[in-house]
């Protein structure tokens, strides 16, 4: 397959590098050419310098032997006018923009197949917004995935030193938790696909894949109360603070919106009817603990001050905050603020990378979500009659080492599979794998399995 991508920021540089890796033909559109020697030193794709709205540099890319092309510029206008061209240029050409300016999504006609026919609007903070609503869901929680239309969940925990799981080999689950599989355990800068012989420890990140109707299990697994999210702070009220203050706004969740200026708090206060808007900074101690920040279950901090957004939730978590959700923009930043305390980061960015991958594997992989320190991936295949890993036990089939198989769909029927379970064709599987073991599987898939 062949991709063009125009912009080598953080999120086209991150899109780049995952495609080279799994030996797809990535040319990359930048104007600076400081981005370009930082691509052609790390990455081995095609970099050229140049404009991705001139149709000259769109032919010298290759426009009319590509795939797909991603425009993922600072620039929604850029980003739009890379897509117009391409649209006239070819005609097969898949087409993804990443726009941010919130009036473009409110007329999203101009979108439309008569017009610019984009096949993919990636708007971040939409996708990070989503990504918060999620975590709400299962507020305990450092992560949560959906796959299959949310019927299965990822749900990423940290475990606490007093936690039960704490020396307990995988193996020794009981029956309750046979509806629970541990897919993935983060443990510091190492990244494990366990076994039943891995045991859990303190302060690892432990990724388990379950049903929907199985979260309760997991609650009784690490003996945690089921309590129903009841008050929210948000910092910040920007265009992703007003946001998530919408989706709240509907609910019984008691939520408040901090900003302080005091001009952003009266459009906040119009737009806004349930929500309480506070006109004060997130930084001072005294005014946070006049809003009570001790009895708050989720604190979403979204300033666009990434450096005071890791001081505000540090502080919150030191008042007594249940959970803090901080909104992170550099992604080289999401290890760096994790290891100091930081209970859950979001990232615009990370969510578009996310959104794009899915989609451009779309047809081959159902499904892809790479997980926290970008070392392993969940991935969501489907399996057909031509493959020879259908109607033989899982305990037999050749993965590669640091794979495993989280979760079998069978229709409406979801299995967590052990060693018996078998493959059968049309099933999806829901795949764990390293970053090094995602080649190799890709390549097992394409010769055995078939996509759609």
């Amino acid at each position: 397959m062949k991709v063009i991508i125009i912009g080598a920021g953080e999120v086209g540089f991150n899109i780049a590098q995952r495609l080279s890796v799994e030996n797809h033909d990535v040319v990359v559109i930048e104007t600076d050419p400081n981005k370009i020697r930082q691509i052609q030193n790390v990455i081995d794709v095609q970099a050229i310098l140049g404009s991705g709205t001139s149709p000259s540099v769109l032919h010298e890319a290759g426009i009319k032997e590509s795939d797909i092309i991603v425009a993922a510029t600072d620039s929604d206008e850029a980003n739009l006018i890379a897509c117009f061209y391409a649209q006239h240029l070819t005609d097969y050409i898949t087409k993804i923009a990443r726009i941010k300016n919130p009036d473009y999504m409110k007329h999203r006609e101009i979108f439309r197949q008569d017009f610019l026919n984009i096949d993919l609007i990636i708007n971040p903070k939409s996708e990070m917004v989503a990504s918060m609503l999620r975590l709400m869901e299962v507020p305990w929680a450092s992560e949560v995935i959906d796959f299959v239309d949310g019927r299965i969940k990822l749900i990423g925990i940290t475990i606490k030193d007093n936690s039960p799981l704490v020396g307990q080999r995988l193996s020794t689950f009981n029956d309750y938790e046979r509806g629970i599989l541990v897919g993935v355990i983060v443990r510091g800068d190492q990244v494990i696909i366990p076994s039943g012989q891995d045991t859990i420890q303190p302060n690892d990140l432990v990724y388990y894949v379950t049903q929907r109707e199985q979260i309760p299990n997991v609650f009784r697994l690490l003996s945690l109360r089921e309590e129903e999210l009841s008050r929210v702070i948000i910092v910040g009220g920007g265009e992703t603070g007003l946001a998530l203050a919408t989706s709240l706004d509907s609910t019984n969740i008691n939520t408040k919106i901090i900003e302080k200026d005091s001009q952003r708090c009266l459009e906040l206060a119009e737009k806004l009817e349930k929500v309480v808007v506070l006109n004060g900074d997130g930084t001072d101690r005294e005014f946070l603990m006049e809003e009570n920040v001790a009895d708050v279950d989720i604190m979403a901090v979204m300033t666009g001050d990434e450096e005071n957004n890791v001081l505000i939730s540090l502080l919150g978590k030191a008042l007594g905050a249940k959970k803090t959700v901080t909104k992170i923009g550099k992604l080289s930043y999401i290890p760096l603020v994790s290891a100091i305390g930081i209970d859950t980061v979001v990232s615009p960015r990370l969510s578009a990378i996310r959104t794009i991958l899915q989609y451009i594997r779309k047809g081959k992989v159902i499904c892809v979500a790479p997980l926290k320190g970008e070392g392993a991936e969940a991935i969501e295949f489907e399996a057909l009659e031509t493959s020879d890993i259908v109607n033989i036990p899982l305990s037999r089939v050749k993965f590669p080492k640091g794979a495993i198989v989280g979760a079998i769909v069978r229709g409406e029927e979801i299995i967590i599979p052990r060693g018996h379970n078998m493959i059968k064709p049309h099933d999806h599987l829901i795949i764990f794998a390293l970053k090094e073991a995602i080649p190799k599987l890709e390549k097992l898939f394409t010769v055995k399995l078939e996509y759609f």
